[in-house]
């Protein structure tokens, strides 16, 4: 996540106030409650990537034992498969 965790809450309630101040938006939910579900959807937009990454670690543990004789590039790896995850589930990260 590029964007530190503590700050999410604050970008999220000033979007919000925004929204409010055009009158872009029309809340049916209270104010707090609807800060509540934007901090909650930006935090888990923004950790899309991490939890990519992760799956991503996670299917080239099989490799280990070739990507330790050298025989495979894991950076290399690594991307190939992020860039083809990415890709085929049109990802935007």
């Amino acid at each position: 996540m590029r964007v530190p965790k503590g700050w999410v809450p604050v970008v999220s309630r000033e979007i919000l106030e925004e929204l409010l101040k055009k009158s872009l938006i029309e809340l049916t939910v209270s104010k707090e409650k609807a800060a509540e579900l934007l901090n909650e959807l930006m935090l888990e937009e923004l950790t899309v990537e991490d939890r990519l990454n992760e799956e991503v670690r996670q299917m080239l543990k099989k490799f280990d034992s070739e990507i330790e004789k050298g025989r495979l590039d894991y950076r290399k790896l690594f991307d190939m498969t992020k860039q083809k995850l990415v890709k085929e589930r049109n990802i935007i990260l």
